[in-house]
């Protein structure tokens, strides 16, 4: 017997199809329902909270006390003060901070630090996972939590005066950990003037009008010709892809220093290194004395494939994790058949810091510090704990980002950075960098930036080279010669750093 069945023992009219068709999306649409709150509510929730332009956030920013922000001693950086309006008004404590730490502003909003950490410092993203799902129940929701970075005030103020008035960036890092040490940009600004009630949209429009661009970062937002400090980028491809040894030589190297070297009827020069002579140079040497014609050859051995693959591995081409925005450093804007080079000719000038090539300071720190670690690259980062209001600390670990190079070819690299600076051919180049009594590794580079314009001054290297505990990466805004730019002031910080830390 089949059929619907009444109480009465007659058959109950069948449900009609129409019917079970709409309860049937009834249901799917509250299944739906429920996996969208999940997701939002559950998956998505600490995005949500922590994005700036969140209701709830910007709420928070007017009515929260919000966390204060310290060096990695405790020395307080940015704490809060009444307004003649009895609001909240940060106090920045240390002007050398500007670009990192940024601002917090009722008229124009925040940046920096102040800008990643916002739903933190007001308390609206707890690092309790029980603080988090009781916040909305309890009469005060807001748990503002302090920021320790794990920037040493001292160093990073140091890293300001060598830079003086001139326009550049200074990053220091722990190459074991990716903690950063110093992170500068010149000239920065005292967020103290936009935050002032009174004076703040004046000061703010001058800043927005200042030739010198002291409200961008240089240091993460700053994109620039590499020059040399690339060809250790391409000693890391050269090596880690079997391309060349330390002890590869390329016989026509010497004769085309006099003549040039032709790629594509393109004419490559170096001739400033005469003190070579006629023998061809290996790694070393060709590192040591900045060898255009050497790093050229090296990276049409490796290829415009291979030459964007490993600098890939690198960072390049990718967002780097970091508590900051920072733009993407390239290889190339082309996209030729070649890994993205248009031809050899492309491919050879960016091989030696040139061409197409565009860095920021940062993704030059990451470079040396991954040859300082022994080939393992270190996801930077500026906060290294969060304290809630009861004391209670939340570390930021360390992370591993990748494995770039294995560590036998990562010391190859560090060798020939060490000559560079250590040995009597490197020393007229990179000798300016060496810390006195410690043995120091590094690169200079002098970027040509067309026209009559000075080229860039960079230096990238790290220290002690048998141990580092600091790399570094320095870059002055047409400052001319890397040996007499920056070499100079990157030997004084990491002998700066090294004697807070010995």
């Amino acid at each position: 017997m089949s059929g619907n069945v009444g109480r009465g023992g007659g058959r109950l009219p069948p449900i009609p199809r129409t019917v079970m068709r709409v309860a049937l999306v009834i249901g799917l649409l509250y299944v739906a329902l429920g996996l969208g709150l999940t997701y939002w509510q559950v998956i998505r929730a600490d995005d949500l909270t922590s994005d700036p332009g969140n209701p709830l956030v910007l709420a928070a920013r007017r009515n929260a006390r919000p966390g204060r922000m310290l060096d990695v001693r405790g020395k307080v950086l940015v704490d809060n003060v009444r307004a003649a309006d009895g609001s909240n008004l940060r106090r920045y404590r240390e002007p050398s901070f500007g670009s990192v730490i940024g601002y917090r502003s009722t008229r124009f909003g925040t940046a920096g630090l102040e800008r990643s950490y916002d739903a933190q410092l007001v308390g609206l993203l707890p690092e309790n996972p029980l603080d988090r799902l009781l916040r909305k129940f309890q009469p005060d929701p807001y748990r503002p939590q302090d920021i320790v970075l794990g920037i040493d005030a001292r160093l990073q103020k140091k890293a300001a005066q060598l830079l003086g008035n001139r326009r550049g960036a200074i990053v220091a890092i722990e190459p074991s950990t990716g903690r950063i040490l110093a992170l500068v940009s010149s000239p920065t600004y005292d967020a103290n003037t936009i935050v002032d009630p009174r004076k703040g949209a004046a000061a703010y429009r001058r800043l927005q009008k200042d030739p010198d661009k002291p409200l961008l970062d240089r240091s993460t937002l700053g994109r620039y010709v590499p020059g040399s400090v690339f060809k250790v980028v391409t000693a890391i491809a050269g090596l880690g892809s079997s391309a060349i040894t330390p002890s590869t030589v390329f016989p026509g190297q010497p004769a085309e220093e006099e003549t040039g070297f032709q790629v594509g009827g393109f004419t490559i020069t170096d001739g400033h290194h005469p003190q070579t002579g006629d023998k061809a140079l290996a790694l070393n040497a060709a590192t040591a004395v900045s060898c255009n014609i050497y790093f050229a050859n090296v990276g049409l051995e490796v290829g415009g494939v291979g030459l964007a693959e490993w600098a890939g591995r690198l960072g390049f081409g990718s967002t780097i994790p970091f508590d900051l925005p920072v733009v993407p450093s390239i290889v190339t804007t082309g996209s030729g058949p070649d890994g993205g080079f248009a031809d050899d000719v492309e491919l050879a000038n960016a091989a030696f810091g040139q061409a197409e090539a565009f860095v920021t300071p940062l993704q030059m720190a990451l470079v040396a510090a991954t040859v300082a670690n022994r080939g393992v690259l270190m996801a930077p980062r500026l906060v290294v704990e969060l304290r809630d209001r009861n004391g209670v600390r939340y570390p930021r670990p360390p992370s591993i980002w990748r494995q770039v190079i294995d560590p036998v070819r990562a010391d190859e690299v560090a060798g020939a950075m060490r000559y560079a600076v250590e040995s009597t051919l490197g020393r007229p180049y990179a000798g300016a960098a060496k810390v006195p009594g410690v043995p120091t590794a590094g690169k200079t580079g002098t970027a040509q930036v067309g026209g009559s314009a000075r080229p860039h001054s960079w230096f990238i290297g790290f220290a002690p080279a048998d141990n580092p505990t600091i790399a570094v990466a320095v870059l002055i805004e047409n400052g001319g010669a890397g040996a007499t730019g920056a070499a100079p002031l990157a030997g004084d910080l990491m002998e700066y750093a090294l004697k807070l830390s010995p």
